[in-house]
């Protein structure tokens, strides 16, 4: 942990201060840390703009974000509309100048150890909100401080811990777990090298990691959340084809059939699996946990609702945070979005839009792939980490194809934190890698 703690340009080295401390309170505190990330970012941007605005993936996000605010101005509801921009907009300036004070790898594994570390008491909570009904409300200067802790999570049953709803929670935990399985495998691989070597071994960080793993893990199963569950299989697997553990691959394989067939397959078959498989699982995924749920609270009815809106308005869609008045004003229940990001920015912006936020993260995709398995310069030793942030952001597009983090400060402020780290480090391994050595 104390690797990394100075920026290797000194110039930076107060934003990069101040980024690792808002990371710190982050998790407790949302508003302190946006407000000390965003000042890491917007010093790095009054020290670094010539470099900036001269990043091709930057001028994107700036074309991007002149065609937000033009379908603001073709929408029924202005106000709604332009208010909807301060979802994204900030978010585009804070991972645009975070990608010039990102660089290293020692950055990212530094960020990733910090986000770890932060994410024990969000858990410790949930565990207490679940089997000590813990409940409290406690609310400081409005947003400086503000915990609503639900006794028996939110849904009941669900843990939600600070973060309020089991889904955001997910969303969180599942990025947290990422992170720290791909440094547990980076510190399980350094180990067996040091014995090789008949190195001196320090056990303390991979009992830390294996701790924090499996607690990251439980905390995850018991958000009740499918689009999570399925994520943390979708990385096991992958980390384990990385490794060449086919055996692993092949029990996870197993371990997943079984589930589907428990949730899915014919009662005569499906009985037989229900014995070993725990109910809360299979009867979530089939959703018999949930059988009265109105049609308009399901997924399918939501996203045609979307897709509908989007062909009746396909160049401009219909203004930012329209979808939730006009699904209530067609349905008459409340939603907040129509759980897939991609339909909603297609259904309240238009598809030119929709089609370029979509083409700048294809655009990271393959650079990053480019980077982790043809680049020389990326060391060994070094690409796990790197490939655990690759995970990360692929785990959050999975995720968005079925719900909507953008509306979250928290879980917004992490995945574009990540996201910078990940292609300030691809940038500077395509453009400078002869200074990458040792770093």
């Amino acid at each position: 942990m104390k690797q990394g703690f100075y920026h290797p340009d000194y110039t930076l080295q107060f934003p990069w201060n101040s980024l690792q401390f808002g990371l710190v309170v982050f998790p407790i505190n949302p508003f302190l840390g946006a407000v000390t990330i965003s000042l890491a970012a917007l010093i790095t941007w009054g020290k670094k703009y010539r470099y900036l605005i001269q990043k091709p993936l930057n001028q994107g996000f700036a074309i991007l974000s002149l065609l937000l605010l033009i379908t603001t101005g073709f929408a029924d509801h202005k106000l709604e509309a332009f208010l909807g921009l301060f979802n994204l907009l900030p978010y585009f300036i804070v991972f645009t100048g975070l990608t010039a004070l990102i660089q290293t790898i020692t950055q990212i594994r530094r960020i990733a150890w910090i986000m770890i570390c932060g994410s024990l008491p969000v858990v410790i909570i949930g565990f207490g909100q679940l089997f000590l009904g813990w409940g409290f409300k406690f609310q400081f200067l409005w947003v400086l401080i503000s915990w609503h802790i639900t006794p028996g999570g939110e849904p009941p049953g669900r843990m939600a811990s600070v973060l309020m709803h089991a889904n955001t929670l997910a969303a969180y935990l599942v990025t947290i777990f990422i992170l720290a399985l791909g440094l547990w495998l980076e510190n399980y691989q350094l180990i067996k090298t040091q014995i090789k070597n008949q190195k001196n071994v320090n056990y303390y960080p991979l009992i830390f990691l294996s701790i924090t793993v499996i607690a990251n893990f439980i905390a995850l199963v018991l958000t009740n959340s499918r689009n999570a569950w399925g994520i943390a299989i979708i990385t096991c697997v992958a980390y384990a084809l990385y490794q060449g553990w086919r055996l692993i691959v092949g029990g996870f394989m197993g371990v997943v059939a079984s589930i589907l067939l428990a949730a899915f397959a014919p009662s005569s078959i499906a009985n037989f699996f229900r014995n070993f498989v725990p109910y809360f699982i299979w009867a979530r995924l089939n959703d018999q946990m949930y059988s009265d749920r109105p049609v308009a609270l399901m997924r399918k009815t939501q996203w045609e609702f979307a897709w509908n809106l989007t062909q009746k308005q396909p160049l401009t869609g219909w203004g930012l945070r329209s979808f939730s008045g006009l699904y209530k004003q067609e349905m008459q229940i409340d939603l907040g979005h129509p759980h897939n990001l991609f339909l909603m920015l297609s259904a309240e912006t238009g598809l030119i839009t929709t089609f370029l936020f979509c083409g700048l993260l294809i655009w990271i995709i393959v650079n990053a792939s480019t980077t982790l398995w043809q680049s020389q310069s990326l060391e060994s030793e070094n690409r796990t980490i790197f490939f655990s942030y690759l995970l990360a952001f692929i785990g959050w597009i999975i995720f968005n194809m079925v719900d909507v983090t953008t509306f979250d400060l928290r879980l917004s402020t992490l995945f574009w934190v990540f996201l910078a780290a990940l292609c300030g480090v691809v940038d500077r391994y395509q453009h400078f890698p002869e200074k990458l050595h040792n770093k």
